[in-house]
């Protein structure tokens, strides 16, 4: 009965562990410097145990400069696609509309963007 109580108090240690808020902010750091999304770093952050929603500040909001709207950054790279493939293919009249229909997109999330 001895063994059962010292692993239940093992188990309870393991969840009083709580990063401060340094800490938690540092470990953030340290994954987008991996190059890491932030949806990926809460991910990541939730597989070690470690619940964002338990501290103040959220991931973005921690990263600021380095955060980029994942919406806007996967069209940027889909126009950077596009475009590349134009200069090999000039006449490509469907790939000059898609071109234009992105370009549109990534003007439009850039916008909404800015009014929140």
């Amino acid at each position: 009965m001895a063994k059962k109580t010292e692993n239940k108090q093992e188990g309870e240690e393991e969840k009083q562990k709580k990063l401060s808020l340094e800490e938690y902010e540092k470990k953030v750091i340290e994954l987008a410097n991996k190059g890491l999304t932030a949806e990926k770093i809460g991910e990541d952050l939730r597989k070690k145990n470690i619940h964002p929603k338990e501290y103040e500040k959220k991931i973005s909001k921690i990263l600021k400069d380095k955060y980029i709207n994942p919406d806007l950054k996967n069209t940027e790279i889909k126009l950077e696609k596009i475009e590349e493939h134009l200069k090999k293919n000039h006449q490509d009249k469907k790939a000059k509309r898609e071109r234009s229909r992105i370009f549109s997109r990534v003007r439009k999330i850039k916008k909404y963007l800015k009014q929140i």
